[in-house]
């Protein structure tokens, strides 16, 4: 491990804005703020949304500059990423954002059964290959279910045609509300405040040419989630390429 990914996994150890909890403790002795994130670790009571995957928290910190009346968790497991949002929080001392370095599969862990507001799932990896590892899968739409309030709302934003039509079908063969769905977030002018936020790799994307897809439902638990169809959604042809490699021409937009 290179110094400098040291120095940040030192730095992320002495800020409170940032809560790590192993394994081991969190399975054999629960999650203390479980249930009381406003009482315990934010300095008002409001709602709480949270940005799952949030990378290096871009996203967490600006909506929280914004909209200083609800209360922003970003949940990714990667140390190194979480130092950059963590930093700002820190030097800005950001009271509503706080960053949380957790796996995914474990939420309902650190969340108490409606604790929850609202979900924003910000440009994962669609994970083309692996549904059950998609952050829209039928699967992680069951552990929301667990922390989500009723009347709850989940955004998803990504570049992904693949992902994006996947969760669309999602959405509809489980019978959500649909409160916004768009291909094209900035070309359609439905983008908001809150959704037009650009992360740094989301500007990298649209240098590209890419599209911004949106959508945002209200989920119903009443019955366990049914997993759609998604075997003859067209796969994207650009997610081999690292984001710092031009397309090719045959890929160009």
């Amino acid at each position: 491990m290179g110094k400098n990914k040291l120095k940040k996994f030192a730095e992320i150890e002495e800020w409170d804005c940032v809560l790590q909890y192993p394994r081991e403790k969190l399975i054999n002795e629960g999650f203390p703020h479980r249930g009381k994130w406003n009482e315990n670790i934010f300095s008002k009571s409001s709602p709480i949304v949270l940005e799952l995957g949030c990378g290096k928290g871009e996203y967490t910190v600006s909506l929280a500059k914004s909209n200083p009346d609800s209360n922003y968790i970003g949940v990714d497991i990667k140390g190194a990423r979480l130092w950059s949002g963590a930093k700002q929080i820190e030097k800005e001392s950001i009271p509503n954002a706080t960053l949380l370095r957790a796996e995914i599969e474990n939420i309902d862990k650190f969340f108490a059964p409606g604790e929850i507001d609202e979900i924003w799932i910000t440009f994962p990896d669609p994970q083309m290959q692996k549904a059950r590892k998609r952050l829209t899968s039928s699967r992680f739409m069951s552990l929301y279910g667990k922390i989500l309030k009723p009347g709850g709302i989940i955004h998803l934003k990504t570049d992904s045609p693949f992902l994006y039509e996947y969760t669309k079908r999602l959405v509809e063969e489980n019978g959500y509300e649909v409160i916004l769905a768009t291909d094209d977030l900035y070309g359609s002018g439905k983008a908001d405040p809150e959704s037009a936020i650009k992360t740094f790799y989301e500007d990298q994307w649209l240098s590209r040419g890419k599209k911004i897809k949106l959508i945002t439902f209200r989920p119903s638990f009443d019955n366990p989630p049914v997993e759609p169809f998604a075997d003859d959604i067209p796969k994207d042809d650009y997610r081999a390429y690292t984001r710092h490699t031009p397309l090719t021409p045959a890929q160009q937009p």
